[in-house]
């Protein structure tokens, strides 16, 4: 099932040779919500060829009106995956055209663009996703809560019980991902109770964003089969740590990782290159704006504080920082040669995230922005005064606030592109705010309970 096709001859063959009798034509929206047609193998010259037609419309958030014609999604031959729990069905990552061109409006599209501008500069972006996700079943009254009733410790981080119980489906989910061709190395139980981890090597930046895109529809789909839920939203329970999908990333140039540094050499200690600490000086700079792309919901700003769940810590960044290897950094160094943002959360489109992270960096680079000192303090600790003398700035507390920086920040608007209707930027920032527009006008209840015989 690791056989990579490099062109759409090695399709051919794999489809013939594996017996695939199906195969899905996938893309995705703004949210990163996977879309497809399934198309019997018989049909695969005519998909290769000619693509296969949607609706816009009724897509999702792809910029497109009723009015508008048909979205061909053309497929990628390098990206075709076999779903190992049903091996006659496979998929294709898909590229979006409209009447023979590429749709400005298709996020996998977006990141092409800024990776063929990296490449015009002679690197390219390798990245590495954390997706954390919760199993979790729902109640009779429409309530969730955790699928294992047993996962109840205070600190169940890294539970050898708790994963024993949970042992069937994290397996399955390991081997499936290695089957894949992308190399489990590690499942963990993490922070909150019903909470999973399971990591994959990294790899080019595009092959990392499809492969999330399919992960998170696998381990759904697997959860399906056994009555169950997969989520991997921010912040599902507001007692418990949410849930991350943190990027490490790095620049190479072939077979060099740029980033990379002897650390008995760089005089931070942390092992990495002066491009990539001017690559975190742009971070920080744009840190306000690109965390619209990267905890795009109204949700996720619910995981990005610094209250204390059940384990005591939220394990999320609050504050526009980097450090050692210390998590509570946005930007942590874990070891030498890579960068991880910690803003990334479960609900980004992973090609959006890729783009904004890559963009920001850049602009450090080409603006030799200086990181600063790495900060090594415990910043859920630090007094408002300290992180004040420190220079360390807040991050935005609400998706409101975070597509106003975005608004107005000149290098992701360049990166995001132009559509027919002016800038992606303002598109995004229109479905955005209509997002937190309609979770502002919903009456919780907390505000019940505060309010209604308050006054």
């Amino acid at each position: 099932m690791s056989t990579q096709p490099q062109n759409a001859d090695d399709v051919r063959r794999i489809v013939k040779d594996k017996g695939i009798e199906f195969l899905f034509a996938q893309f995705v929206d703004m949210h990163g919500k996977p879309s497809a047609k399934l198309v019997p193998a018989h049909h695969l010259d005519d998909l290769l060829t000619d693509g296969a037609g949607f609706a816009g419309f009724a897509a999702g958030d792809v910029g497109q009106g009723p009015h508008d014609p048909d979205m061909i999604a053309m497929p990628d031959p390098t990206s075709l995956t076999i779903l190992p729990w049903q091996p006659n069905v496979a998929r294709f990552a898909c590229n979006i055209t409209v009447e023979g061109e590429e749709w400005p409006f298709c996020p996998r599209t977006i990141l092409r663009g800024a990776l063929a501008r990296l490449a015009e500069r002679g690197y390219e972006l390798r990245i590495g996703a954390e997706l954390e996700y919760f199993l979790v079943r729902r109640t009779e009254d429409g309530r969730i809560e955790i699928a294992d009733p047993l996962d109840t410790l205070e600190l169940p981080c890294y539970d050898m019980r708790a994963l024993t119980r949970n042992l069937d489906f994290v397996s399955t989910v390991s081997k499936y991902v290695t089957e894949l061709g992308w190399d489990n190395y590690a499942t963990d139980h993490e922070d909150a109770n019903g909470q999973f981890e399971q990591n994959f090597q990294f790899d080019e930046a595009l092959k990392t964003c499809d492969r999330a895109i399919f992960y998170r529809y696998m381990v759904e789909s697997l959860a399906q089969q056994r009555g169950l839920i997969a989520t991997f939203m921010p912040k599902p329970f507001a007692n418990l740590t949410g849930n991350g999908c943190h990027f490490h990333v790095s620049l190479w140039k072939g077979d060099e990782n740029v980033f990379d540094r002897d650390p008995a050499e760089d005089p931070r200690g942390l092992g990495l290159s002066e491009l990539a600490y001017n690559f975190v000086g742009g971070l920080k700079s744009n840190a306000k704006a690109y965390i619209a792309l990267t905890a795009p919901t109204v949700n996720s700003y619910k995981r990005l504080v610094i209250g204390a769940p059940t384990s005591g810590a939220t394990w999320a960044p609050a504050y526009i920082s980097y450090g050692y290897n210390n998590r509570t950094q946005m930007l942590r160094i874990p070891d030498r040669g890579r960068i991880e943002d910690r803003t990334v959360d479960g609900s980004c489109n992973p090609y959006l995230a890729a783009t904004a992270m890559l963009t920001a960096g850049l602009d450090g680079v080409d603006r030799g922005l200086d990181a600063g000192d790495p900060n090594t303090a415990n910043l859920y600790t630090m007094s408002p005064e300290q992180r004040a003398a420190g220079g360390i700035e807040l991050l935005p507390a609400n998706l409101l606030d975070a597509t106003r920086e975005l608004e107005r920040n000149e290098p992701l608007r360049a990166a995001l592109g132009k559509t027919r209707d002016g800038d992606y930027v303002d598109y995004y920032i229109e479905v955005k705010r209509r997002e937190w527009q309609l979770a502002h006008e919903q009456i919780t209840q907390w505000e019940l309970d505060r309010y209604l015989q308050l006054y």
